[in-house]
């Protein structure tokens, strides 16, 4: 007869990994292009001028330049290259 209790399956035992989220660039600071700035469940924050949002709500940057948050709500980037046009060039010319 067997003296030890058997290897049964235990309820606990599981743990996820982590998933860091958060602001992970902050405004004024620079965005190379491809770069997270935001990781996010859901979309509190949207994808403003030259930033995109992956399919987990993350956002992006397209170019680099510095970051930019708009109305606690929209992320920017304001590009380091001249020829791309800045938003708030853009912005006013399209009134």
């Amino acid at each position: 007869m067997a003296h030890k209790k058997g290897q049964g399956s235990t309820k606990n035992g599981r743990d996820s990994n982590p998933q860091y989220r958060g602001i992970k660039l902050y405004g004024g600071e620079f965005a190379k292009s491809g770069s997270v700035i935001v990781r996010q469940c859901g979309t509190p924050f949207k994808a403003g001028y030259l930033v995109r949002r992956a399919k987990d709500d993350t956002l992006y940057a397209v170019a680099d330049g510095h970051v930019q948050y708009r109305g606690n709500r929209f992320v920017d980037i304001i590009p380091a290259d001249t020829s791309i046009p800045r938003f708030d060039l853009v912005d006013k010319t399209a009134e």
